[in-house]
């Protein structure tokens, strides 16, 4: 069945937010015969239906406008529009068009209460795993058998020799020598490629190269640096205007945490002041994080576990945000499993009142939550500002792009089922959420998306541009730009290639330029997004911001190219002429459309001028 052209804006001016109410809109097409719109949404959780007015017509669309009242007592308000013909009624919802009502987890959703920083938005965070970007302090560096991690000894390796294989079993305690003082060093590097914040995988007190197994969460590891050193990072990324989040590893500790060890730790010690922050069976065995015994979970119904987290005026998560350090944010690790008495009991309140605990020491700060699958629970506005992005963005990315889900098993998906998919994400979270996503093509937990590509490089510059153009933050993992590629952790742990005739340079521009572009286009930063086109391989969407457009198309197909004519009245930007951001290509809108030829393997990005 097909449905007529529908679209909700929800940017200015078409979104317009007051203390007690917003002004929707929605775009119809001039031509479908719909004769009445109607708001509908659900104070107190009943049906409300509100006129909207037909106020004015744009090019080939006719605007409608309403007002939705928000209700006091209510953080979050969903709605959705009731179209209406003759014979027949369409509905516009977050994931599309229906001939029914949607269900309630896919209406628009606002939320009047808690909104991410806006800082966010404008952001390009770069992912930096710190024993492998730069050895800044040799005289820091582990030595080779220096100590005994989990039965093994320690190996110290020279940088850029190869990472052991996973069957080794060498992967978590081998040592490049990465440290805080490398990253100093190579703000200059960073800021010439356009990054302006840094999450660092975890930092603290722990015998493992990952650090997921924090034995100390007041003390910068010994290896990385001092406390006063990451104080000197911070100040001088704040002088440079960039941000920085650091990884809360709270759901567990490592076994060596004094809560945990002998003397005076729980494992062997019913007496143990500490007995309770883990959880124990009759037989005195204790729960782990997904049975890894070096990493025993924290049980968070009991207060002195809370106090220590977040709760306490000295607790894990507010020392570090206060001076010397005053972090910008935590990226908090597997956090939809942190809970109660070893399993997630409990857990939307106590990540509830770790946001609230965030936000007291810094109303500002960004709360970014771990999660490979669907997080929409924890993104309604009252937990987490945004979330690892794999599920909205980096699974569907790799599914078309690649041919593989998250598991590696084989996947195919055309650019259509891609748009339903991304939709359908974005449509379960609120706008302003959306934009504060934490958008990623890869990280330290998974295949270099470079290796998945068989390293194709043309088309991981295609990944590139939409990791930097699509809605959401975007991150980067340390070496994508320069082509660093590998397969399953560790090998995705590789050393930072410095010597810059390793680099592949033409992908290092791109990522440059894509950036340089983000910073400029206000509409690729906090701009809507709307897709003109999906087929079996080509997906072309505009970001729309007032008068600011970024269009962007890529063909992922390996051998043929694709010309398309675009809608771009769909939009009902004012912009008439483009300019291809890379090759200076010149189009002009005419009667409300773009004809643009896409390279096979390629994408193109139109600035609206």
């Amino acid at each position: 069945m097909t449905h007529p052209f529908l679209f909700h804006p929800q940017v200015a001016p078409w979104f317009k937010e007051s203390a007690d109410a917003l002004q929707l809109t929605l775009f119809s097409e001039l031509d479908a015969p719909i004769r009445e719109v109607w708001l509908r949404h659900e104070p107190d959780n009943e049906e409300y239906l509100v006129p909207m007015t037909a106020v004015s017509t744009r090019d080939r669309l006719q605007v409608w406008q309403g007002t939705l009242p928000l209700h006091k007592g209510q953080d979050i308000h969903l709605y959705c529009f009731k179209c209406l013909t003759d014979e027949e009624q369409w509905w516009l919802h977050g994931a599309g068009v229906s001939a029914a009502m949607p269900p309630r987890e896919q209406h628009f959703r606002f939320n009047s209460l808690h909104q991410p920083p806006a800082w966010v938005q404008d952001q390009v965070f770069y992912q930096i795993f710190p024993d492998r970007f730069c050895n800044g302090d040799p005289s820091l560096s582990v030595k080779h058998h220096e100590y005994e991690y989990r039965g093994k000894a320690v190996i110290s390796k020279a940088w850029g020799e190869p990472v052991s294989r996973h069957e080794e079993g060498h992967g978590a305690c081998e040592f490049y020598g990465g440290d805080l003082a490398g990253i100093d060093a190579k703000l200059h590097y960073l800021q010439s490629l356009g990054v302006t914040a840094l999450y660092l995988n975890p930092i603290f007190d722990s015998p493992s190269n990952h650090k997921y197994d924090t034995q100390d969460y007041f003390k910068v590891d010994a290896h990385l640096g001092t406390n006063a050193q990451f104080a000197e990072l911070t100040r001088n990324l704040h002088q440079r205007g960039m941000k920085i989040i650091l990884d809360a590893v709270v759901n567990h500790t490592s076994t060596e945490h004094p809560w945990f060890c002998p003397p005076l730790g729980a494992q062997h010690n019913p007496d143990s002041p500490w007995r309770s922050f883990y959880t124990f069976d009759s037989e005195g065995d204790y729960v782990s994080w997904k049975g890894i015994r070096s990493l025993p979970k924290l049980d968070f119904s009991c207060e002195k576990v809370q106090d220590a987290v977040y709760r306490a005026d000295d607790a894990i998560l507010r020392y570090w945000m206060r001076a010397p350090y005053q972090i910008d944010g935590w990226r908090f690790d597997v956090i939809h499993m942190l809970g109660e008495r070893g399993t997630a009991e409990g857990n939307r309140g106590h990540v509830r009142a770790m946001r609230g605990a965030v936000k007291q020491e810094n109303p500002d700060a960004y709360v970014l939550g771990e999660h490979f699958f669907e997080a929409s629970q924890w993104l309604q506005g009252d937990q987490e500002d945004g979330a690892m992005n794999y599920y909205g963005f980096a699974h569907p990315i790799r599914a078309f792009l690649v041919g593989k889900d998250i598991a590696y098993h084989p996947i195919k998906i055309s650019a259509e089922e891609l748009d339903r998919w991304l939709k359908l994400a974005r449509a379960h979270i609120p706008f302003k959420n959306q934009l504060a996503q934490f958008n990623l093509l890869d990280s330290h937990d998974t295949a270099r998306f470079l290796h998945l590509l068989g390293e194709d490089k043309q088309r991981m510059r295609l990944a590139a541009t939409l990791l930097l153009t699509y809605i959401g933050v975007p991150s980067i993992y340390y070496g994508d730009e320069v082509g660093l590629s590998g397969g399953n952790d560790p090998d995705c742990r590789r050393c930072f290639p410095w010597e810059t005739t390793a680099w592949d340079h033409v992908l290092h521009d791109h990522y440059r330029r894509l950036i340089q572009i983000r910073r400029q286009r206000p509409a690729l930063r906090r701009g809507d997004i709307q897709t003109l086109y999906a087929g079996p391989h080509s997906y072309v969407f505009a970001r729309t911001l007032q008068s600011d457009q970024v269009v962007v198309a890529c063909n992922r197909h390996p051998s043929e190219p694709r010309t398309i004519s675009l809608p771009l009245w769909q939009t009902a930007s004012p912009a008439s002429r483009f300019t291809d951001a890379f090759n200076g290509d010149k189009f002009e809108v005419v009667q409300g459309e773009v004809q643009l030829t896409i390279p096979a393997n390629s994408a193109r990005v139109l600035l609206s001028s």
